[in-house]
């Protein structure tokens, strides 16, 4: 088939680039024709709340990434539209996340539709984790304009079933993501990042928003029964919500100068390090459908911490490949703490393996090629 991927890719950085362009790679394995179509600019800069929306790392000289799309300039939606429609390709897909893009990415579907192509999104989400006016109103439009739908958890293939109740739709759960090289052991990759051998080492990763529930975590790092001296809470990924509540919160618990603050955008090149240094990946998030981190980790064999909201639960069995807890500080601690006292540092090692082999790009690939 001739494919297009329209949505995030190279220059821009994070996990939707990261996305896109697996699942490029992996339509392009399996004998297709791929070209991705991304952003000349993705969010204007004053709706970035972080430091910058592109990548330092090279560009990736296996993939075709055309620079076409503005998603705040109709006059561009129009004309890629129209590019896409002349390239006779037999299959448009197009990630949505943030219904923000809605009006973007809808309008492009439309022109670009014909009698041949199918078009198929792959859903984030459908209800947005932080609510904004108009965000059903934008939702439904862009729902309006797509032929079938990939949803990576249970609750979105739900929440679109509140827009469109009709059309075809599957579940397919987020694949690995194994884009980012093989694991290191955990004596080299602490070495680099200068985190101590001898202590245990809560990693929690990504970009720090609300809902994501640090907050939580520190409260839960602050119990008393939890050893500073031989726990380490590492905090690795770039500030988008609230900074000075965090760094005041530390204060209120007591905790200064015992949390590792990273606070940078980690490139790509420095992910093993982090997951690889870490003996267990916390994601005390307080709203959530799925999460990419979950599949780093698996990709790193590392044992998780997830709370029971969205499609979390789904891919984190307890007592397998980790906990499962309650939006509550105190269960997270108790995790934290029964994790702490087991002697096998591999003690999730084999379920972790068994889970893994769920979590194929294959599969992806054919939920949203089949008809």
């Amino acid at each position: 088939m001739k494919i297009v991927i329209l949505g995030t890719a190279y220059p821009y950085r994070g996990g939707l680039a990261a996305f896109n362009e697996r699942l490029a790679r992996e339509f392009m394995a399996e004998g297709h024709e791929v070209e991705i179509l991304t952003f000349t600019m993705q969010y204007p800069s004053f709706l970035f709340p972080g430091k910058t929306q592109y990548s330092d790392e090279p560009a990736p000289a296996d993939l075709h990434i055309t620079r076409v799309m503005n998603s705040v300039n109709p006059f561009s939606w129009i004309k890629v539209g129209r590019t896409i429609k002349k390239m006779n390709c037999d299959l448009l897909v197009i990630k949505f996340w943030i219904p923000l893009m809605a009006p973007c990415l809808g309008t492009i579907a439309r022109i670009a539709k014909n009698k041949h192509m199918k078009i198929v999104s792959v859903l984030d989400n459908v209800i947005p984790h932080e609510k904004r006016p108009l965000d059903k109103l934008l939702v439904r439009y862009f729902v309006k304009s797509i032929d079938r739908f990939v949803a990576m958890s249970d609750s979105v293939l739900s929440d679109l079933r509140l827009f469109d109740k009709n059309k075809p739709a599957v579940l397919c759960q987020h694949p690995l993501y194994d884009n980012f090289g093989a694991r290191l052991s955990r004596e080299e990759a602490r070495q680099r990042l200068s985190i101590p051998q001898d202590q245990t080492v809560l990693l929690f990763f990504g970009f720090i928003r609300d809902y994501k529930g640090l907050d939580l975590l520190m409260q839960a790092y602050a119990d008393s029964r939890i050893d500073k001296q031989k726990v380490r809470l590492v905090v690795a990924g770039e500030f988008y919500n609230n900074k000075d509540k965090y760094l005041s919160l530390e204060q209120e618990l007591g905790l200064t100068g015992l949390i590792d603050w990273r606070t940078e955008f980690i490139p790509d090149s420095k992910v093993a390090q982090y997951f690889s240094a870490a003996d267990l990946i916390v994601q005390p998030y307080k709203s959530a459908t799925q999460s990419g981190v979950t599949q780093i980790a698996y990709h790193f064999e590392k044992p998780m911490l997830v709370t029971h909201v969205g499609g979390l639960a789904e891919i984190v069995p307890d007592g397998k490949v980790g906990y499962v807890t309650e939006v509550d500080a105190g269960q997270v601690a108790d995790a934290i703490v029964d994790f702490c006292k087991r002697q096998d540092g591999d003690c999730f090692l084999q379920g972790i393996r068994e889970e893994k082999r769920k979590y194929t790009w294959r599969r992806m690939t054919e939920a949203i090629s089949n008809d």
